[in-house]
């Protein structure tokens, strides 16, 4: 951009624009305000553009259309991202379980999510620690009962866009299914697919750090973490005893609650 015929400068970076307007929507970078709030759900943004990007989701709307097949996105990124699938390009590799993605910023949050313990958000209702903010505000609509995914076909509504689209494909026919090359079974969203494939092809990717065990799913991988420490911060609600993992105290308790129910019936009060 040349200097001379931009005359708008930012004072907190020294950056220049254009026109006014350009340079009060980078401000915003600066000071975090999102004036532009979405009437279904009420997310903010910073820029009109942004919004109606956003409202997409909501109505339906597909503009961006794939020339490979017939599937249809709300943004331009989005079909960029899915040409990848019929090219196969994944240059991005993670230097820890050698996975490879089509995106930069699919790798980063795989490291946020598989590989990283840190957990900085956390719910205000019930104090549950999360690792992304999107994984935050998904599970805090179970605490209000919020439903922003609607279908435009019926009056089914839906906490999650998977949902969503898993309701669109299987009770109205949009969209596209996923097959096996293997076994032929089908699926509704491309991620089961993967990993589905994984098991005929015997490629387990997640890698304990703490010994030689691998995973096919990253899910399983968390689930077997707890094995190697000491900590037990799972306690059934109905003795004293704690376990390591969650899937253990659910067990756990199905024989627990068995038990005390079974116990009221051999002594009544």
């Amino acid at each position: 951009m040349n200097v001379h015929s931009s005359k708008y400068k930012c004072t907190v970076c020294g950056k220049f624009f254009s026109s006014n307007s350009n340079l009060a929507e980078h401000r915003r970078s600066h000071s975090g305000e999102k004036p532009f709030e979405c009437s279904v759900c009420s997310k903010r943004f910073t820029t009109a553009g942004n919004l109606v990007r956003h409202s997409r989701i909501h109505s339906g709307e597909k503009p961006y259309k794939c020339h490979m097949c017939d599937k249809a996105f709300s943004r331009s990124e989005n079909l960029n991202r899915h040409l990848n699938v019929h090219t196969g390009d994944k240059p991005y590799k993670c230097s820890l379980c050698n996975k490879r993605f089509s995106q930069f910023s699919h790798l980063q949050s795989h490291k946020r999510q598989v590989h990283s313990n840190k957990r900085p958000y956390h719910c205000p209702y019930c104090g549950k620690l999360f690792k992304t903010e999107d994984k935050l505000k998904c599970h805090v609509r179970i605490h209000t009962g919020a439903k922003p995914y609607s279908c435009r076909h019926c009056s089914e509504r839906f906490t999650r866009l998977d949902q969503l689209k898993t309701h669109l494909l299987k009770s109205h026919n949009e969209g596209t299914w996923f097959t096996c090359h293997i076994c032929q079974k089908k699926f509704s969203r491309s991620g089961i697919l993967k990993m589905h494939v994984r098991r005929h092809e015997g490629v387990k990717p997640y890698v304990c750090s703490d010994c030689p065990k691998r995973f096919y799913t990253a899910c399983a991988l968390k689930q077997h973490v707890p094995v190697h420490s000491d900590v037990k911060q799972f306690g059934c609600i109905l003795c004293d005893k704690s376990f390591k993992r969650k899937s253990d105290v659910k067990m756990h308790f199905k024989k627990c609650s068995y038990r005390l129910k079974f116990s009221f019936v051999l002594f009544p009060s």
